[in-house]
């Protein structure tokens, strides 16, 4: 009993562990206000299906990267720390870019394309909102968390429970925000709008720097012990 008892607090601690390591990076709340374009003027319905979506191939996209990332990564001789800098330049960039952006810029009419559904893998889903930042946290949470799990290997029954719920919630707020994110526009007005997004963008390009620091960090400390 005991030990069942400190097996579901260790799962429980490894979604918590998920879901904290991805939600900043993926950042549903500033995403969603980077493609207001895109779901101003939707019929619901689109908007419904598209928000489901990018949730969907979101869940996907994050839980290969997490289970077999480290795989492909072997395959083709990709060290987990260029990953980890290349990814947090990346997010570094999109969150600069964001930040510097012209608030006055105006609306494109996207959305009133008829094709707009056949747009939620790329660019919607990949890169806007699962970017290459996002895919390397999951690959690095991947390389670390059957060690965290004390498992044998990804396919641990734990490892696996960990990793679908924590993505999986992660992907349940991807729809909430995608979902009604013209109705919190409405609610905050334009300068609050814009207010969440600079902040957001800020974070952003915060989390991006510090993945290149620990991508570094962790590459000085395999050298320092060969």
């Amino acid at each position: 009993m005991i030990d069942l008892h400190n097996g579901a607090s260790t799962v429980i601690e490894a979604t918590i562990l998920v879901v904290a390591a991805l939600f900043p990076v993926v950042n549903p709340l500033a995403a969603a206000a980077v493609l207001l374009n895109v779901f101003s003027g939707l019929e619901p319905a689109v908007h419904r299906a598209l928000a489901r979506k990018i949730a969907t191939y979101c869940f996907f996209l994050l839980i290969g990267s997490l289970l077999w990332g480290v795989k492909i990564l072997t395959f083709f001789g990709i060290s987990i720390y260029a990953v980890q800098i290349g990814g947090g330049l990346v997010v570094a960039v999109t969150g600069w870019s964001l930040l510097s952006r012209d608030s006055t810029s105006t609306r494109s009419n996207s959305a009133q394309d008829s094709s707009v559904l056949d747009r939620a893998f790329y660019p919607y889903t990949m890169p806007l909102t699962v970017g290459p930042g996002s895919i390397s946290v999951a690959i690095t949470l991947g390389a670390h968390l059957p060690a965290e799990l004390h498992a044998s290997s990804f396919l641990s029954p734990r490892v696996l429970i960990a990793s679908f719920v924590g993505i999986a919630l992660v992907c349940i707020s991807i729809y909430i925000c995608y979902r009604y994110a013209n109705a919190a526009e409405r609610l905050l007005g334009a300068s609050g709008t814009m207010v969440v997004l600079r902040l957001s963008a800020f974070i952003l390009l915060c989390i991006g720097v510090q993945i290149v620091c620990t991508g570094v960090q962790d590459y000085l400390e395999a050298i320092h012990q060969i």
